[in-house]
């Protein structure tokens, strides 16, 4: 049996949508996994494209000169709310196909945020000390994100207060609400995909610690790795 240009061309297109519906569907069970089984909030967010020409990153969201490409939640698309379905997953994506995984900070937790050589050591030391952890994701830029029970923000500058650290110049820092979190294994930015260090338990996701418990641990790790983690 023979082959046209044109039935070439329908196979190319056949295995181009199959390839587009397979990664909706593993898109759609990713954010039902965190909807339904950890409880948190999604939103659909846009992705970093081509490099333009002069070098910079472009963003599906289709605004010239967007200040974070690849990593905002689409203004257009709601959210899928905690305790969503596959199926409301399903029909969630199918609206945005190819949209990033968000997960908006603030309601279920909040994060503490230091560069990822110090958050290593820090992991070590926590569980060392037998500390509750939550889950902890890691960015392509080299960053660490603790997730942490809600109130982090208002909490912090007091905490570090009391604790000496307030005066230190550290590499951390929190996101609270209104911020999001790129979620594994999405493209965060055009850079490459997210990863878990500690991933999400049915222990961890809805009861991540307070802020109090880990802020020392992390100010202690950043301050004496110095300019060497946290620059």
């Amino acid at each position: 049996m023979g082959f046209t240009i044109g039935g070439i061309r329908d196979m190319r297109s056949g295995t181009r949508r199959r390839a587009r519906a397979t990664g909706c569907a593993m898109t759609a069970m990713t954010v039902a996994e965190y909807t339904g089984l950890w409880g948190w909030d999604v939103a659909p967010g846009a992705r970093a494209s081509r490099q333009g020409p002069d070098g910079r990153t472009d963003c599906s969201c289709g605004v010239a000169d967007c200040p974070s490409p690849g990593a905002h939640p689409l203004h257009f698309a709601p959210r899928v709310a905690a305790g969503a379905t596959l199926d409301e997953a399903t029909a969630a994506w199918a609206e945005v196909p190819g949209a990033a995984v968000l997960l908006p900070v603030g309601r279920a937790f909040e994060v503490l945020e230091v560069a990822e050589p110090a958050g290593l050591h820090a992991l070590v030391r926590l569980e060392r000390m037998g500390l509750p952890l939550g889950p902890v994701a890691a960015t392509p830029h080299g960053r660490a994100l603790f997730f942490v029970a809600p109130g982090a923000t208002a909490e912090l500058p007091a905490l570090l207060y009391r604790m000496g650290w307030d005066d230190a110049g550290l590499d951390l820092r929190c996101l609270g609400p209104g911020d999001h979190v790129t979620a594994p294994p999405s493209d965060f930015g055009g850079l490459g995909p997210m990863r878990w260090l500690r991933p999400p338990t049915l222990d961890t996701a809805g009861r991540p610690p307070q802020a109090r418990l880990l802020v020392g641990t992390l100010a202690y790790v950043c301050h004496r790795a110095g300019s060497r983690f946290c620059a």
